[in-house]
């Protein structure tokens, strides 16, 4: 995003990089992938990866599972969270960083049943 100072020909622009996604499933009964719940952001900026036949036995790169139903319990609160890396250049040459921004949202999940498998 640039900002401009009208008559001046100054400028400033920030640029925002995404560097620590994380899920928090909002109950005990589930596990999240990776363990610790942060994602890793691939080379290309996207997150996690798109299912491909031959790789259900795998744990996904980002993702959580949920354990049991949420049944009287009521809906689980998933909380997704980003932090971004911010940082500003201004026409002058000026430029730094600026305090990361941690963003997020919280969505009731109901999770109504649960597959097993016996092997």
């Amino acid at each position: 995003m640039t900002a401009s100072l009208p008559g001046t020909g100054l400028s400033a622009t920030t640029t925002a990089e995404p560097v620590s996604p994380h899920i928090e499933p909002g109950t005990a009964d589930a596990r999240t992938y990776p363990d610790s719940g942060e994602c890793a952001i691939n080379e290309d900026g996207s997150i996690g990866a798109p299912y491909a036949q031959g790789k259900a036995d795998q744990d996904p790169p980002c993702g959580v599972s949920y354990l049991r139903s949420s049944g009287s319990d009521g809906p689980c609160p998933l909380c997704a969270t980003v932090t971004w890396k911010i940082s500003w250049t201004g026409t002058s040459g000026e430029g730094g960083g600026l305090p990361d921004g941690t963003f997020g949202t919280t969505q009731d999940v109901t999770v109504q049943e649960i597959q097993s498998v016996n092997r």
